[in-house]
């Protein structure tokens, strides 16, 4: 399928979608775990979520292990000093032994359309990486768009500003944070997860020169949620750190360390009635590739493209109870080689497609659980495939 009948079809779902939601009347603001602890009227809020996952891959002739993980355990902590100004913090245990710090930011309010945040923040690009809570979404692993292009969960340390117009059914972020590292004595991105490996995650994260995120929703549709973002900067260099300003040489191979990042996104999630969908776009630009794919020796591509396409329908609506079970189908389309400079080859296996096929049974509005089978096709042939079992749960 081609670029551009990719962008079609997802303008087509956007223009569907604003068509249909005219008559759902459900709340569509929509809040996550970081809105939740903002919203809380408590002095300390606290919380949590989780999720366990048994993946049993398949590949052609070969014989694979399932794996069973704890992949992810949360603590939610938030604090009110006053009336305006709240701290919110994520502490993620990821595998049992590793530990992260997923959230931790300072917000100011001074009126409703005026928040001042600064701190660990998660950058505003795409669905999933603002809603990662496994109840959230369906399948039980992330979308692999997200985790390929987007990438989640990307979080760096920032300042900027976040609010709401009501009455224009808009909320906005923007935020100047430090970039990737994609570079501290060896090179981080590659063509096969494209920025995955520089997330800096707030761990002593080091800045060259800094960069822009920044997010627009609407939910002034009942029912329909869309959302537009960009991310813009340079990627990070250890190789500026003490650099003499009148060594031209150093300078050039610092600037062959560092790439520009130009990204954009739409997404759209629609709920009416016991029928529910969500689409997402993403293209990411990459300038410098060519230079820094010889200094570094990595494969990264200059354009990164992908889409999906996301139906699900919960059978138990209508019901006087707050379970639901939802069975729904996924179609993902993603490209971390959609362009290469210089003499890099497009590498075939990094076309991917994926169609997830499941369903998901909420006991409880925050307790699920999950199965899934995905089938893994590339340009270069069939990846396989995999079941996958899972538990979610938010609190």
């Amino acid at each position: 399928m081609s670029r551009i009948t990719s962008t079609i079809l997802i303008a087509m779902l956007f223009i569907s979608l604003a068509t249909t939601a005219q008559n759902n009347t459900d709340n569509n603001s929509g809040i996550n775990a970081a809105e939740t602890l903002l919203s809380s009227g408590s002095k300390l809020s606290i919380g949590g979520y989780a999720q366990i996952d048994y993946n049993q891959p398949f590949v052609e002739g070969t014989q694979q292990n399932s794996t069973l993980d704890i992949h992810r355990l949360v603590l939610l902590f938030g604090y009110r000093f006053n009336e305006k100004t709240s701290f919110v913090s994520e502490i993620e245990l990821e595998h049992v032994e590793e530990v992260y710090v997923e959230q931790a930011f300072l917000n100011h309010e001074f009126l409703p359309w005026l928040n001042l945040r600064g701190g660990l923040m998660l950058v505003p690009m795409g669905i999933q990486n603002e809603y990662h809570e496994p109840p959230t979404f369906n399948g039980v692993e992330r979308t692999n768009l997200d985790s390929k292009i987007v990438p989640t969960t990307w979080r760096e340390i920032g300042l900027g500003f976040a609010g709401r117009f009501d009455a224009a059914a808009l909320k906005y972020q923007l935020y100047v944070m430090n970039g990737f590292n994609g570079y501290d004595g060896a090179g981080k991105f590659r063509g096969s997860d494209g920025f995955r490996r520089g997330r800096q995650k707030g761990a002593e994260s080091f800045m060259s020169s800094p960069t822009v995120a920044a997010r627009v929703d609407y939910y002034g549709i009942s029912g329909l949620k869309l959302g537009a973002s960009t991310y813009l900067g340079k990627s990070q260099s250890s190789l500026y750190d003490g650099l003499e300003k009148d060594n031209n040489a150093a300078l050039a191979q610092a600037d062959s360390s560092v790439i520009s990042i130009a990204m954009v996104g739409l997404d759209a999630r629609y709920r009416a009635g016991g029928f529910e969908a969500r689409g997402q776009f993403n293209l990411a630009s990459v300038s410098n590739t060519d230079e820094y794919n010889d200094f570094t020796g990595a494969d990264l591509g200059s354009q990164m493209l992908g889409w999906y396409l996301e139906a699900g329908y919960d059978v138990f609506h209508g019901l006087q109870n707050d379970q639901r079970l939802v069975p729904f189908v996924r179609y993902e389309r993603y490209n971390t080689h959609a362009k290469t400079a210089g003499s890099l080859a497009k590498n075939k296996a990094f076309d991917r497609t994926d169609v997830t096929v499941g369903a998901g049974w909420w006991l409880a509005s925050g307790a699920v659980l999950k199965a899934d089978y995905q089938f893994f096709d590339t340009a270069a042939g069939s990846a396989g495939g995999q079941l996958n079992l899972g538990i979610g749960i938010w609190f």
